[in-house]
């Protein structure tokens, strides 16, 4: 059965964006070659996860499909690109937004989930597939709501603080067990953990 897998960024204090919305602060971890390196590291491992418009730039255009084949995100992690004119900001892969408002006709690419998200993950997750997962991309209350549906985590720790913000889990007290599968450390202060559920 496929897994779902959040992919995500996140601060020492457990924000995936500012109260704004913001994830610049995530650039500022490191020097520009160790930038560059761990970019290229993460690119080369999950290279499904850069959006389309930045693919060619990251040298990635016919890169194929590693880990996922299908994207499900919240309204504020689609707003991001979708206000900037990219209504399919991940052409490469299948799109859900979870959405009560957006309008289902925003791109034929782009498949808008109004109501029960951990139903749409359950029959993601039964798909038969060619071994390629699902990616949770975000956000915190889409993450808090399908907490139970999530296999793997796979966290992208930055060595800041942000004081605020938009957290990885927004949902009820639930604590959940997970293991350590993989740990990366990077010169930047950079960590990409992965765990699975226990």
């Amino acid at each position: 059965m496929r897994k779902l897998v959040y992919y995500v960024a996140v601060s020492l204090d457990g924000r995936i964006a500012g109260p704004g919305g913001e994830y610049d602060f995530f650039l500022a971890a490191g020097d520009e070659r160790q930038s560059a390196a761990y970019s290229a590291w993460v690119n080369a491992l999950y290279p499904e996860t850069v959006p389309t418009a930045y693919r060619a730039a990251a040298g990635l255009t016919d890169a194929p499909n590693r880990q996922f084949d299908t994207v499900v995100m919240g309204l504020g992690t689609y707003r991001d690109s979708h206000d900037r004119g990219i209504t399919s900001p991940y052409a490469h892969l299948r799109q859900y937004v979870v959405s009560s408002t957006l309008q289902p006709d925003t791109d034929p690419a782009v498949t808008v989930v109004p109501g029960d998200p951990a139903a749409l993950v359950r029959e993601l997750k039964r798909e038969e597939g060619n071994g390629l997962n699902v990616w949770l991309c975000g956000g915190g209350k889409l993450a808090g709501a399908l907490l139970p549906e999530i296999d793997e985590l796979v966290v992208k720790s930055y060595p800041v603080v942000t004081g605020a913000g938009i957290p990885a889990f927004d949902g009820a007290f639930d604590p959940t067990v997970f293991e350590v599968a993989e740990r990366t450390a990077f010169p930047s202060g950079v960590t990409l953990t992965r765990l699975t559920r226990r």
